[in-house]
């Protein structure tokens, strides 16, 4: 059986290139390449998974995923941990049928291309979104706290937050009307970390 609990670490960073160079200094190799991912996060009629913080996503890059995350997270200062379950699925379209006659819709779609690391133990994954880049750590604590002393990561802001939840924190403050956070829609925005003010 899979490991059923997930802790990681998210990081808003300035210059992921730059990252990506301490990264590989540090003995960091490239355990999947760059990929373009799909993510639908998927709700039921009452909003009882939101209202839960639980998430209950499709995903899509080279394969395709199907995940649960529960809402119960415990935070310290290498992250956040919450169960998490996760299956592939051999067909994407199908299963999200069978999500939308169980009686789930899509609420919320998210891309970002990701270039994944393994560092000490622990998986480093290198984000691009559309609202800016993010490094993100899995692992143990002892992992997370072995990359970050060997990865000089600067001042770059630590979040707990997903990524759907900043993208909500942005909304909020900057009256952002689309619903999903995907490439087209971020053409032209100015970006600076003062959108995720408030987030954590």
């Amino acid at each position: 059986m899979a490991k059923l609990q997930e802790t990681e670490l998210k990081m808003h960073v300035a210059d992921l290139d730059a990252i990506k160079a301490r990264i590989e200094a540090a003995g960091g190799t490239v355990s999947a390449p760059r990929v373009f991912e799909k993510n639908i996060r998927f709700e039921d009629a009452h909003g009882e998974l939101a209202k839960a913080s639980s998430v209950l996503r499709l995903r899509y890059d080279t394969r395709a995923r199907l995940t649960y995350k529960d809402g119960q997270k415990v935070h310290d200062q290498y992250g956040s941990t919450r169960f998490e379950a996760e299956v592939e699925v051999s067909d994407l379209d199908t299963m999200q049928i069978i999500l939308e006659r169980l009686g789930f819709y899509p609420m919320f779609i998210y891309e970002k291309y990701r270039t994944t690391y393994e560092l000490a133990g622990a998986e480093i994954m290198l984000d691009e979104l559309p609202y800016g880049n993010f490094v993100e750590i899995e692992g143990d604590e002892t992992t997370i706290r072995a990359v970050l002393d060997a990865v000089d990561f600067g001042k770059s802001k630590r979040y707990t937050n997903s990524y759907s939840v900043l993208f909500l924190v942005g909304q909020r403050n900057r009256g952002w009307s689309f619903r999903d956070l995907t490439f087209d829609n971020f053409k032209g925005i100015a970006l600076d970390e003062a959108m995720f003010a408030g987030a954590v």
